[in-house]
């Protein structure tokens, strides 16, 4: 039997279901996840389908996320989308569930559920999502084609990354004539911004130190976000438009989170792969653009040392 064949199987099986993603919630984890309630609400209206995590505040079109403290998850199914390893999935806890079906396109980290669908061929989960959708035979409502498309355009950057494929705009386009949503309306959700994180991304382009090698990083502290009225989260989203820079191969944008007590690094290349690194400092992600959250200052520092070393051989190798 066809593997989205068989998650439909469990889905019918199940009256309640639980759908948990990452944490730091980005459009495809969101879209992902609020899609994939929709489709089995319109489909099953009499289940109880729940989406937990902690709320996105600059993503909230999406929707919002359930409160499952009180549920009997014992003879529940949970879903978890876009999540590779297990200490990263927000708001629910799998070893208290009947059954686990993981959707995901990372690379394998951690092998965690009973059913696991891993493409990381794939642009997004949101593109799984949609294969899934066809593979059943689900027509997509206007709502759930909105999320997906979002989620897609937000991992691929409006499809500028190289793991875009031929595939991803075949289910693109049958999703647009299937659902008959306004794309190009669609794009204010993700991109427009206040002008204090325009000048905040201003500064960044003005501050940035840039190595021999070509690695580019900048240091922001809470205090200085604040200032600019920008959060962490926010702020690490802004480093996407740095590829196009001739000098820059690497780039790490580190911020300061007060909250967690921690340092996020965000990470993107056009040369050498950066997730194996990403994953030494207990982060991860994709060849291109990784992330990782870091103890303090002096760790910050090493991860730019080990990706310049990197950097560099990379280019003596090229």
């Amino acid at each position: 039997m066809n593997i989205y064949k068989q998650i439909f199987k469990q889905i019918k099986k199940y009256d309640t279901i639980v759908i948990a993603r990452h944490i730091g919630a980005d459009p495809d984890a969101l879209g992902s996840q609020f899609a994939l309630k929709n489709i089995i609400l319109e489909l099953f209206p009499d289940k109880k389908v729940y989406t937990v995590g902690n709320p996105a505040s600059r993503f909230k079109f999406f929707g919002s996320q359930d409160k499952i403290d009180n549920l009997n998850t014992s003879k529940a199914m949970c879903i978890v989308l876009d999540t590779p390893d297990i200490k990263r999935i927000d708001g629910a806890n799998i070893n208290n569930f009947e059954y686990v079906i993981k959707i995901d396109h990372h690379p394998i980290i951690d092998k965690y559920a009973n059913i696991e669908v891993i493409d990381d061929n794939a642009c997004s989960t949101c593109q799984l999502i949609l294969e899934f959708a066809f593979a059943n035979k689900i027509n997509l409502s206007k709502s759930v084609g909105e999320k997906l498309y979002l989620g897609i355009v937000g991992d691929t950057d409006r499809f500028l990354h190289d793991y875009t494929s031929p595939k991803t705009f075949k289910l693109v386009s049958k999703l647009l004539e299937q659902t008959n949503i306004d794309f190009t309306g669609l794009y204010g959700y993700l991109y427009q911004r206040p002008l204090n994180e325009v000048r905040f991304e201003g500064y960044i382009y003005q501050n940035l130190t840039l190595t021999d090698n070509g690695v580019a990083y900048i240091k922001i502290t809470d205090k200085f976000m604040k200032e600019y009225g920008v959060d962490s989260a926010a702020a690490g989203n802004m480093i996407n438009d740095l590829k196009f820079v001739n000098e820059i191969t690497v780039w790490i944008f580190l911020s300061e989170d007060i909250k967690s007590n921690l340092i996020r690094a965000n990470i993107r290349s056009v040369g050498p792969y950066v997730n194996d690194t990403a994953s030494k400092y207990g982060g991860g992600g994709h060849k291109y653009a990784s992330g990782a959250k870091l103890k303090d200052w002096e760790t910050a520092d090493k991860l730019i040392n080990e990706l310049d070393n990197l950097t560099k051989k990379y280019k003596q190798n090229d």
